[in-house]
């Protein structure tokens, strides 16, 4: 790996403890929740915050840890944050060329080089602005020619689209995409915006109390969720459960109980999952092809457009379940907080894996 990291830094209570490896040209997301820790591992590996334990290895060279600590500006890193931090009185080309010249670039090579990022992204044409008369998605791009115009090895990027309005950022995500898929070099990008991560990496890093909790290719992770955390990232009910392991049509136990998957029973500890659509809400028990029913009450009820996530309490355990359902189910069934109602779920709507 060109990137070889075990980020250890102690803050307050908690402990963040991250390994990450990155290839050439590759692109890895760290998501978590607020405070997970996803900032100070980046925050360290630029540099920016010491190591209390652990490497920051890049190209076999270390960078951090076994009682090295290279400063950020002698790291080959470009870092760009949710808030741009563009100089207020240069202009976009200007404010891209200062990395190069920052780092003993003639002017006419570091203006030249700055063009191309700028092109590249697709604001060339405002080379001459200063960040005030710039959009957030505009200033964003230049930000991001800025961090490259320095030809990283590795490039940070931290809530790189947070600040951005609905409309503007998915523009800006799709040129962000095309640029890193470009990049020759390592890139690690902090969000807690799964379509972000999705859209951008190649691998994904989930953390949670400063430790990773489950990690693989965006296709593993949606396809198999290994935490609640993830689960509700990707958009899934899971249920921790151990399977009775005797077949096709064999339940899980679950904290719902008994669950039939399509998949049968595990003889071992296992995941139950099942999408909100799956969710089929009633005002009256079910009968027929439904194997798995249980009595509920909704906690809360969201509409966007034509659909609805509810947000259901199951059981006597109160067991919380998502189901998503059209805004006409909402109307017809009088869904709201406190509504008691019937859900359901048919076991060809339900996978289970190990543990």
């Amino acid at each position: 790996m060109s990137l070889d990291a075990l980020v250890r830094v102690r803050r307050g209570v908690m402990t963040v403890e991250v390994p990450l490896a990155v290839d050439d040209g590759r692109v890895v997301a760290v998501l978590g929740p607020n405070g997970a820790g996803k900032t100070t591992a980046l925050h360290a590996l630029a540099g920016l915050v010491p190591l209390d334990g652990g490497h920051v290895r890049v190209d076999g060279a270390t960078w951090a840890g076994d009682g090295v600590h290279r400063a950020p500006e002698d790291r080959a890193v470009g870092l760009l944050a949710a808030d741009h931090l563009l100089f207020p009185h240069l202009g976009a080309l200007a404010n891209v060329a200062f990395g190069p010249r920052s780092r003993g670039v003639d002017r006419r090579s570091a203006e030249r080089r700055a063009r191309e990022e700028l092109d590249a992204l697709g604001v060339g044409d405002l080379a001459g602005r200063r960040p005030s008369a710039l959009s957030h998605g505009q200033a964003q791009r230049v930000a991001l020619a800025r961090a490259l115009a320095t030809d990283p090895r590795l490039l940070l990027l931290d809530e790189p689209l947070s600040a951005l309005d609905p409309a503007t950022r998915p523009h800006v995500r799709a040129g962000l995409a095309a640029r890193l898929r470009a990049y020759a070099g390592m890139t690690v990008v902090v969000t807690h915006d799964p379509l972000d991560a999705l859209t951008l990496a190649d691998h994904l890093v989930f953390v949670e109390d400063g430790r990773v909790v489950q990690e693989g290719s965006p296709a593993e992770v949606v396809q198999r969720p290994r935490d609640p955390y993830v689960a509700q990232v990707v958009g899934l009910n899971l249920l921790a459960g151990v399977g009775s392991g005797t077949g096709a049509g064999d339940a899980v136990t679950t904290a719902l109980g008994p669950v039939v998957t399509r998949d049968g029973g595990a003889d071992r500890d296992a995941w139950v999952a099942f999408a909100p659509s799956a969710v089929a809400l009633y005002d009256e028990r079910p009968h027929g092809s439904t194997r798995n029913v249980w009595s509920a009450t909704v906690g809360s009820v969201e509409l966007v457009g034509q659909s609805a996530r509810v947000r259901l309490l199951v059981g006597a355990a109160q067991t919380p379940l998502v189901a998503e359902v059209t805004a006409g189910s909402v109307a017809g069934l009088r869904l709201q907080a406190g509504t008691r109602l019937w859900a359901g779920v048919k076991a060809s709507e339900v996978t289970s894996y190990p543990r």
